[in-house]
């Protein structure tokens, strides 16, 4: 498990801009992930007025904590206000942290071409000429930038790593929450599992006449299928395995996973082996959940 790097101080106020097709909306979906609340292609006029949220006073109702607006070429008063309104700011100690997100040219064509979205910029010259120009008019706002970050050779996944490691108070960013479902294939598998596994294998306790009607969570049912060595060995490897994905899958930027855990009626090893599963996880620090979907049919 990562370590939890030391609490910093995180921006207040993180003005998002750059280039058009460098990756604005990922990088804004990154931030409304770690809970700054997020607004997109913000008037520059409005900025004051929605400033003063970040800083309440008695009067105000409603009070934002941390907040990440993407300014950009697309609003048209933006270069000429941008820096006036910057000024403002820090004169009512509210420090705007200016990220900047670029690409390389060809990376941006590329990007636009297959989107065949329009670039904002473009005048009726073209799709390249419109990158040079917009490149062009940033460049003021570019150096006013505290970060600079050039999305070439980010994925959607990378960037949005990059940005949790940047501005979240870990290394870990935000949380992966995990559900494990237990469940019967002859009620179907649920459809929201992404990760199956299959008990089926394991002894049954169904076909014991004292344990037949009670549930996995029994402590005779428990002790029954803790007699077999193969249901260790099953819970060990499949935990070895989540072990091994649940960092690649966070990595990745997911938030939610679930796991689904099926026997043939759902009430007795799948719910017994979910448990399971799901201590060993807790003890690794994960934030899980145990639902058991067929237990009472």
């Amino acid at each position: 498990m990562p370590k939890k790097k030391e609490k910093i101080n995180l921006p207040k106020l993180i003005i998002i801009t750059g280039l058009s097709g460098s990756g604005l909306s990922s990088a804004t979906n990154a931030f409304e992930d770690l809970g700054y609340f997020c607004v997109d292609n913000l008037p520059i006029s409005i900025l004051p007025t929605f400033a003063r949220l970040l800083l309440p006073n008695e009067e105000d109702a409603i009070a934002i904590e941390k907040a990440a607006l993407v300014i950009n070429i697309r609003e048209r008063h933006f270069l000429a206000e941008f820096p006036g309104e910057m000024k403002k700011l820090r004169g009512k100690n509210l420090d705007p942290y200016i990220v900047f997100f670029e690409a390389s040219d060809e990376v941006l064509h590329r990007r636009f071409s297959e989107t065949r979205r329009p670039h904002p910029a473009d005048k009726g010259k073209g799709l390249r000429e419109a990158i040079i120009e917009e490149r062009n008019e940033m460049e003021k706002v570019r150096q006013a930038a505290d970060l600079i970050i050039d999305t070439s050779e980010h994925t959607v996944h990378t960037l949005r790593r990059l940005v949790v490691q940047k501005f979240s108070e870990s290394e870990e960013g935000t949380p992966l929450t995990i559900q494990i479902v237990s469940f019967g294939h002859k009620y179907g598998v649920p459809r929201e599992v992404d990760l199956l596994f299959d008990v089926r294998h394991l002894p049954n306790p169904y076909f014991d006449k004292k344990l037949k009607d009670f549930p996995g969570t029994e402590p005779k049912v428990i002790e029954f299928l803790e007699k077999h060595d193969e249901v260790h060995e099953t819970i060990r490897r499949f935990v070895d395995l989540l072990e091994y994905l649940l960092p690649l899958y966070k990595r990745e930027g997911k938030s939610y996973l679930t796991i689904g855990v099926g026997c043939t009626g759902g009430r007795h090893r799948s719910v017994m082996v979910a448990n399971r599963i799901g201590e060993k996880l807790e003890a690794d620090k994960y934030n899980v959940a145990v639902m058991h979907r067929d237990i009472i049919k």
